[in-house]
C-alpha cells in the first residue's frame, strides 16, 4: 500500500508558514512567492482532507489540528537535517553506531577509552548520546544502550559489564590526622538526587551514626557531585571508576572503605532483534568487555 506521505516542499511551506503565522515571512524565507506557499499548503490540506490554517480575511492563523501537526513536522524536517549531515560527513566507507550512555559514565569513563578504539577500528564511528532514564529502544534510533539493569529492559538482550561500587571522596584540604570516621560525620554530604538515601545506607553498613543522613547539597548527576567534592564543597559518594584519576592525583581522597552493598550492574542493551549494524554493534561490545577485564 502506498504510503501518504506529502512532498518535502508542502512540508517545508508548512513549517514556515506555521513558525511566522505568515505566508509572506514564509515566502520570503524560502524564496518563493506568496502565492507559492499558498499553493503548497492547499495541496497538503487536500492531502490530509482538513484545514491546517484559520482564514480570516486576508489573514492566517494555524488551527488546533495545525499546531499538532506543525509539532510533528518540525521535528521529522529537523531530524531529517540532522541525519543528511551525518551522512554527508561520514567518509565513504565508514560503518558507525548510535549508542546510547549515562551521561558521567559517558563523560569519566567511555569517552576518555574511544581513542583505543578508534585506532584498532578506524571504519567505526561511535556517535553518543546521553540518556538518564531508561526508555524504549526500539524505533529509538540507536543500536545499544549503555546502562544500568532495570526493569525497563525487559526483552532486550543485555551483556553485563561490571558492577558499580560507591565511595565516599573530598578534597584533601578537608582532612586533618584526627580520627576519620568523626570527621566523616562532621563534613558536608553530597548527595545525588536520584538517590537519596545512599548515605542512609552507607552508615547502615558500616555503623556510622549520623545525625541527620539526609542533610547536604543534591545533584542530579555523579558529574556535578564530582565536581563539588574537588570543589572542596563537602564529601561525595559517588562511583570508584568514576574517580580513579583524581584519586591517583592526589586531587581527591577516599580514606574511607568502599561500599559493598550500593551497587548496580552496568550493562549493553540491545535490541531483541539484530539489526543492520549487528556486526559492528559486536565489534564494539568485544572492546567493552576488554576494557572493562583491563
Amino acid at each position: 500500500m502506498r504510503k501518504k506521505i506529502p512532498s518535502s516542499s508542502a512540508l517545508q511551506a508548512f513549517e514556515a508558514a506555521a513558525r511566522h503565522g505568515n505566508f509572506a515571512r514564509a515566502a520570503e524565507e524560502l524564496s518563493l512567492t506568496e502565492g507559492a506557499i499558498s499553493r503548497q499548503i492547499g495541496r497538503l490540506e487536500s492531502l490530509l482532507n482538513c484545514k491546517l490554517f484559520d482564514r480570516v480575511g486576508s489573514r492566517v492563523k494555524l488551527n488546533a489540528v495545525g499546531t499538532t501537526y506543525a509539532y510533528h513536522v518540525r521535528a521529522t524536517l529537523e531530524r531529517l537535517d540532522r541525519d543528511t549531515q551525518y551522512i554527508q560527513g561520514l567518509p565513504e566507507g565508514t560503518q558507525s553506531l548510535e549508542i546510547s550512555a549515562l551521561p558521567t559514565f559517558a563523560n569519566r569513563w567511555l569517552i576518555p577509552r574511544l581513542g583505543k578504539f578508534q585506532k584498532k577500528h578506524p571504519n567505526i564511528v561511535v556517535n553518543i548520546t546521553v540518556r538518564a532514564e531508561p526508555f524504549i529502544l526500539a524505533g529509538s534510533g540507536f543500536d545499544a544502550a549503555l546502562h544500568f539493569e532495570h526493569p525497563a529492559w525487559a526483552g532486550m538482550r543485555t551483556q553485563f559489564l561490571f558492577e558499580e561500587r560507591l565511595i565516599p571522596v573530598c578534597h584533601p584540604t578537608l582532612l586533618s590526622d584526627q580520627n576519620l570516621t568523626e570527621q566523616l560525620l562532621q563534613l558536608p554530604r553530597i548527595h545525588r538526587r536520584q538517590n537519596p538515601e545512599a548515605w542512609l545506607e552507607y552508615a547502615v553498613e558500616y555503623g556510622i551514626q549520623f545525625k541527620h543522613p539526609a542533610q547536604g547539597v543534591r545533584y542530579d548527576l555523579h558529574e556535578m557531585a564530582i565536581s563539588a567534592a574537588l570543589a572542596g564543597l563537602g564529601v561525595a559518594l559517588v562511583p570508584s571508576m568514576y574517580v580513579e584519576n583524581e584519586l591517583k592525583s592526589g586531587l581527591l581522597i577516599a580514606p574511607w572503605a568502599k561500599s559493598q552493598t550500593l551497587k548496580k550492574r552496568f550493562c549493553l542493551v540491545k535490541s531483541p532483534e539484530t539489526g543492520i549494524n549487528e556486526i559492528t554493534l559486536m565489534t564494539f561490545e568485544k572492546w567493552l568487555e576488554s576494557e572493562v577485564v583491563s
